[in-house]
C-alpha cells in the first residue's frame, strides 16, 4: 500500500522541482538578457516588478516544499525495508536546500531588496551601473539555483529508476 502515495510524492516532488529548475533556467536564458537589453531604469522597475509578483502562493508553495516532498518521497520509500531508493531522495532533497534555498536566501533575496531600495531615475549613467552590477552578479547566483535544481530533479530520477528496479 505504500505504493501510491510515495509514487503521488515522487510525482509532485519531481514536479515542483522540475518548476522551480525551469524558472531559474529561463530567467538566467531568457529574462535576464532581455531585461538587459532594455534601459537600465527600465530593466530595473522591471525586475523589481517581477520580485514583487514572484511572491505568490504558488510560486512559493513550490519553492518551499519541494524539498520537504522530496525529503518525505524518501521516507516513505525508506519504510519499504531495503528500498535503496529512498537515498537519492534524500539526497536531491539535500541538493536543493543547499544549492535553490541557501542561495536564494543568502544573495538573491538580498540583492533584489537593495535593487528595490535604489532610486536612479534621475542618473542613466548610475542606473547603468547599478543594474550591470546586479544583472551580473544576479544571474550567476540564479544559474547555479538552476543547475542545483537540474541535479536534485535527476537525482530524484535515479530514486524512482532505483525503484522501478526494486533496489
Amino acid at each position: 500500500m505504500i505504493y501510491l502515495p510515495a509514487a503521488a510524492s515522487a510525482a509532485l516532488s519531481m514536479l515542483m522541482t522540475a518548476g522551480m529548475a525551469g524558472t531559474f533556467f529561463g530567467f538566467s536564458a531568457g529574462v535576464m538578457p532581455g531585461l538587459n537589453a532594455a534601459g537600465a531604469s527600465s530593466a530595473i522597475d522591471a525586475m523589481n516588478a517581477v520580485n514583487v509578483r514572484i511572491q505568490n502562493p504558488v510560486f512559493l508553495a513550490a519553492f518551499v516544499l519541494a524539498p520537504v516532498v522530496t525529503a518525505g518521497t524518501g521516507a516513505l520509500l525508506l519504510s519499504r525495508s531495503g528500498s535503496g531508493a529512498a537515498w537519492p531522495f534524500f539526497a536531491a532533497a539535500a541538493v536543493y536546500a543547499v544549492g535553490v534555498i541557501l542561495p536564494t536566501a543568502a544573495v538573491n533575496v538580498p540583492m533584489n531588496d537593495a535593487l528595490a531600495a535604489v532610486a536612479v531615475h534621475g542618473d542613466p549613467a548610475e542606473a547603468a551601473r547599478i543594474w550591470s552590477d546586479y544583472s551580473a552578479r544576479w544571474t550567476a547566483w540564479n544559474t547555479g539555483r538552476a543547475a542545483a535544481g537540474a541535479v536534485s530533479l535527476l537525482l530524484m530520477g535515479y530514486g524512482v529508476y532505483r525503484w522501478g528496479r526494486g533496489s
